[in-house]
């Protein structure tokens, strides 16, 4: 399969729906992976009893990172993520299903000929918005590009 160019994406195209069923593992190997060691991510006590929440729920870096799988899905390896912000309006908890979907909100070239994608993706769990967030990622220009390759004055996120 050939890779993403910055030619096949237009304003308005809707990414395919990432759908992951969330357990305890989720939440928890996310915690450990990013070293965060808060009681809240790994003990359901704590979460319900100190922190007044039905569960333990996925950490902010864990989030980032699965915002970070669901755009470079798409673009694949050559796509590089440029930027990324998000805001979380509500947690995710073992048992829940996060759904992902995105939608281009704008395609441009840069003075070095870098391809730039923007993109609104959001986090739903059923109809409730848990997480939305904006990203700026890097395709490339033709089969023979690499926004990998790019330094210096070439890579302007």
């Amino acid at each position: 399969m050939s890779p993403l160019l910055f030619s096949d994406v237009k304003e308005g195209l809707e990414l395919n729906p990432l759908s992951y069923d969330v357990n305890a593992t989720t939440v928890v190997l996310g915690a450990l992976a990013t070293r965060d060691w808060r009681p809240q991510h790994h003990d359901y006590h704590f979460a319900t009893e100190r922190n007044g929440v039905k569960d333990i729920f996925l950490n902010a870096p864990n989030q980032a990172a699965w915002f970070e799988r669901y755009v470079t899905d798409w673009t694949g390896a050559p796509g590089r993520l440029g930027r990324m912000r998000f805001r979380m309006k509500g947690s995710v908890f073992p048992g829940d299903t996060m759904v992902f979907t995105g939608v281009v909100t704008g395609a441009e070239v840069d003075d070095a000929r870098c391809g730039w994608v923007s993109l609104d993706v959001t986090l739903k769990v059923g109809d409730e918005v848990k997480t939305t967030c904006s990203a700026r990622v890097a395709l490339p220009m033709s089969d023979d590009d690499n926004p990998w390759s790019r330094r210096g004055d070439r890579w302007k996120p």
